[in-house]
């Protein structure tokens, strides 16, 4: 259930409309949902279909035109730490470049419509690239970008900036403009800050679905009652696998996290610049150390916040979610007995506890409007492990439906935070199931998920079934993820709290022994997803996050945690 970081695409530009993402890029607010288990698979947060086709439409699929293309094409040439031009290493067209693949000159950038362009997001592109790498001349795909140009002047400027949100499956497009307006004005004016669709996201062409009514209506429970009710849900798994190869069998073997990275050094082989810097969150972090791994000599600066753990790719990592995920809801639990006097769901936290497990069962017994079971309320209250500053409306809405018999409040609450992304979900098992092999015997996923749910009953099947069209999955992956590899590599700065459920510490920790040159910042108490998208915001990660971005500086303490900040405060009501 890796999970992207963003809220909705829709929401998000929105938010921007509306000055919730400032203006004097100040230190932004935390986004206010991911998509389900996209960082591995939410945070954050995926597209809605709707807002994919319109920014498919209208934002940056529109035919190039060249009235940007002096401000973006060059970007970053004259900066990237005093090295201007092409590097050696970069991809020449004419000269030593493999047919089909990107090159100088290879983006052309127009002014953004649509939704983008309300927000005031500036250039739009397309970048034409290889399905298959090893076969550059064959069928190409292409993938949405955006951008935010830098501002300082030309000997200051520091080049481009990828930025990545999570998932596998959450658009990046509108998480450019976040880090432009969220970081340090002075930092922020220094890079050329870029957005982008992964391969199959939203306005990226095509765009995967594997069975747009997946989501639709209410779905079976996660939690089976017996053998009869766990095959509904294999076969529902088994059908969707069947369905993703009948729609892109053609191009599932090509949506691995390897293959993303190719992207990414496609993406700065087209800027022409021999060097990219890199900010990302939750699964984001994955795609830059595959990328550092197969491109050392092409990492600039790197921020990796909240840190997917490379050596539990993915089943591992999975697992280890769900009780990471129980620790949060307990937490939940504990927060809103606090507060009885607010909420009056109970004075302690297994009364609490008493009593979301009884709004589940009403809701099991009688959905509302057709639409919000058992399974949609686990995916609402999913995104509160992300996002602590949800829990006020998740409490509130629970008080109302359960001591008022109101469901207004839940409603939203879904639709704001628990609605699925089918895209998302599509791209989350095209790159998962790929990346490396999954258990394909169901009886060792019934085995290992019943002794989870022994002692984290939260999360337990419903993200066994989030996940179980790996087991069927037409694509087979190596045995092994790829070895992640340091060597050769600049100062990396890692962001990492320690009660994050999805992405845990331990994990982080592994990922950090394996990058020598990382240093890691650790938020002790920090159990949301994105520490240096906290609101309020952290001033100690803040501080660290600008000054690594500005100069390259990074904390000096030895070992595997180099320096600690505080959490900020938990929400009240």
């Amino acid at each position: 259930m890796m999970g992207a970081m963003s809220m909705s695409c829709q929401g998000r530009l929105r938010a921007i409309r509306q000055g919730r993402l400032r203006a004097a890029r100040q230190p932004w607010p935390r986004a206010a949902r991911r998509t389900r288990r996209l960082p591995a698979r939410r945070a954050v947060a995926a597209l809605t279909a709707g807002v994919a086709v319109l920014l498919g439409a209208g934002a940056c699929s529109a035919a190039a035109t060249s009235g940007q293309a002096g401000q973006g094409g060059q970007a970053g040439q004259g900066g990237q730490g005093g090295q201007s031009g092409q590097a050696s290493g970069a991809p020449q067209a004419g000269n030593g470049q493999a047919a089909g693949t990107p090159g100088p000159g290879s983006l052309h950038w127009h002014r953004c419509t649509g939704q983008l362009g309300e927000a005031g997001v500036p250039d739009c592109a397309t970048l034409s690239v290889p399905l298959n790498y090893a076969a550059p001349g064959g069928r190409h795909i292409s993938l949405a970008l955006d951008m935010f140009p830098a501002t300082a002047p030309q000997s200051q400027q520091q080049g481009i900036m990828l930025v990545n949100p999570g998932g596998p499956g959450a658009s990046g497009l509108a998480f450019a403009a976040e880090i432009a307006q969220g970081l340090n004005p002075g930092v922020a004016a220094d890079y050329d800050i870029v957005g982008f669709d992964p391969r199959g996201v939203g306005s990226s062409v095509p765009a995967l679905s594997c069975d747009p009514g997946f989501f639709s209506g209410v779905r079976p429970n996660y939690i089976p009652a017996n053998a009869a009710a766990e095959q509904v849900l294999v076969t529902r798994a088994k059908t969707y696998a069947s369905d993703c190869e009948k729609n892109f069998g053609w191009m599932l073997p090509y949506m691995t996290t390897e293959d993303v990275a190719r992207d990414m050094d496609a993406i700065r082989a087209a800027f022409g610049v021999p060097k990219i810097n890199y900010y990302a969150f939750s699964y984001g972090t994955y795609m830059g150390q595959v990328y550092a791994t197969l491109f050392p000599g092409r990492v600039r600066r790197m921020v990796l916040d909240s840190v997917v753990d490379p050596t539990g790719v993915w089943y591992a990592d999975n697992i280890e979610q769900d009780y990471a995920f129980q620790a949060s809801i307990e937490a939940f639990y504990a927060w809103v007995a606090r507060y009885d006097g607010t909420y009056h769901l109970g004075s302690t936290a297994a009364q609490v506890q008493a009593a979301w497990y009884q709004a589940r069962n009403q809701l099991r017994a009688q959905p509302i409007i057709g639409r919000i079971g058992a399974d949609e309320f686990d995916d609402t209250f999913l995104q509160g492990g992300y996002l602590d500053t949800l829990w006020p409306g998740f409490a509130q809405a629970l008080s109302s439906y359960l001591n008022d018999g109101q469901t207004a409040d839940l409603i939203t609450q879904y639709q704001e935070n628990g609605a699925q992304d089918e895209n998302g979900f599509a791209v989350y098992n095209a790159v998962q199931c790929s990346d490396v092999t999954w258990p394909r015997n169901w009886s060792s996923w019934t085995s290992d998920t019943e002794q989870v749910y022994r002692t984290a009953p939260f999360q337990a099947w419903d993200n066994a079934w989030f996940n179980a069209a790996c087991a069927f999955w037409p694509v087979k992956g190596p045995a092994k993820p790829p070895q992640i590899r340091g060597a050769g590599l600049p100062g990396i700065l890692m962001l990492q709290g320690t009660l994050d459920p999805a992405t845990p510490y331990a994990g982080a920790q592994d990922a950090r022994r394996l990058l020598p040159s990382a240093r890691m910042v650790v938020v002790e108490g920090g159990g949301n997803h994105g520490q240096s998208m906290e609101q309020p915001s952290n001033t100690c990660v803040q501080r660290y996050l600008n000054a690594y971005l500005a100069t390259g500086a990074l904390p000096e303490a030895s070992g595997l945690v180099n320096a600690t900040c505080p959490a900020v405060p938990d929400p009240t009501p």
